[in-house]
């Protein structure tokens, strides 16, 4: 997949493209039926498939003192659009300047000139423009004078009937239920970031962790879960604790990563982290061989629940996936 981000930089072989627009925040199921109709469109027409997509968050830009808990930053967002079959992603620098173009200049710089669209495809829900200005109505009149045409995708439902948003995905992860998380996403909830030293606490309990210090708007529920780690193309069982780790320190949240059956250095390099299950809350206990008990309990447990999915797709490839089915 092709990404840029300047709307100048579009080459003469990625305009007439079909374009799906939105944040996309999390990729989860009601996006991809966006993603999906545009690549759909995209292949019918011979035309390139693309996304538009904007970062920061707009209501992190707008709220920069209360961030919106990303569920999934620009890497992942893009290796998940990769995934879909994507043929290229424009990202736009959300600023103060984009915020102010009405939904009339915005189609006019941005689609009719910029892209020169075909079509476009947007969520129900979809609004853009200074003020909000714009919506699938004002979209598709806006299409008729500038030359293309516009689907707007109807609300996508969970298996319990209710629109499937970023919002409840983030309640999810919030409640440290990451099954629920991943029924809405259509894949497990992923983290991505380098592999930083510790205090090395966890050799001396027998338990030496990979650790990555994660974005500050993470807002999963600390404690222990069952994990897996990728690193390149090895995938790796484990169990994982996010949190501040009461027992010893309280310090900033960090994600501490023990990996089953293997001895290494890892530090440096960049790795993704798969949440499976949430096994229980962190907490203090009366003493480090209460600790160290306990932390064998979380082992067995965790490599039980790991064994029944050890053969299933690991997070952006569970999308390749399921496309190819």
């Amino acid at each position: 997949m092709r990404v840029f981000r300047d709307i100048a930089d579009i080459p003469d072989d990625a305009r007439g493209s079909v374009v799906a627009i939105g944040n996309f925040d999390g990729v989860h199921c009601g996006h991809r039926a966006v993603i999906d109709e545009a690549v759909r469109a995209a292949r019918a027409k011979s035309a390139p498939s693309g996304i538009m997509t904007f970062e920061p968050h707009p209501r992190t830009f707008f709220r920069p003192d209360n961030p919106v808990f990303r569920l999934t930053p620009e890497a992942a967002k893009l290796e998940l659009m990769a995934a879909l079959g994507v043929d290229q992603a424009l990202v736009l620098p959300f600023t103060k300047e984009l915020s102010a173009r009405d939904a009339r200049t915005f189609v006019r710089e941005f689609l009719a000139d910029g892209l020169g669209v075909s079509h476009v495809v947007v969520g129900y829900d979809f609004q853009f423009g200074r003020g909000r200005d714009g919506n699938p109505e004002v979209l598709a009149s806006l299409g008729n004078e500038f030359g293309f045409g516009v689907t707007a995708v109807e609300k996508f439902k969970a298996g319990d009937g209710d629109p499937v948003s970023s919002s409840k995905v983030r309640h999810r992860l919030e409640e440290g239920d990451v099954a629920g998380g991943a029924r809405l996403l259509g894949y497990r909830w992923f983290v991505v970031s380098d592999i930083i030293h510790g205090d090395k606490r966890g050799r001396d309990l027998g338990y030496p962790t990979a650790n990555m210090s994660l974005s500050g708007d993470c807002q999963l529920r600390h404690g222990v879960y069952a994990v897996r780690m990728r690193i390149g193309d090895t995938v790796r069982a484990g169990v994982a604790n996010y949190g501040r780790r009461p027992q010893f320190v309280t310090g900033p949240p960090l994600l501490e990563t023990f990996i089953f059956d293997f001895a290494g250095d890892l530090y440096g390099q960049i790795a993704e982290v798969e949440f499976v299950a949430f096994l229980r809350a962190e907490d203090v206990f009366p003493s480090v061989d209460a600790l160290i008990a306990q932390m064998d309990r979380d082992s067995a447990e965790a490599r039980a629940v790991l064994a029944s999915i050890e053969t299933q797709p690991f997070g952006p490839d569970a999308l390749s996936a399921a496309r190819q089915r």
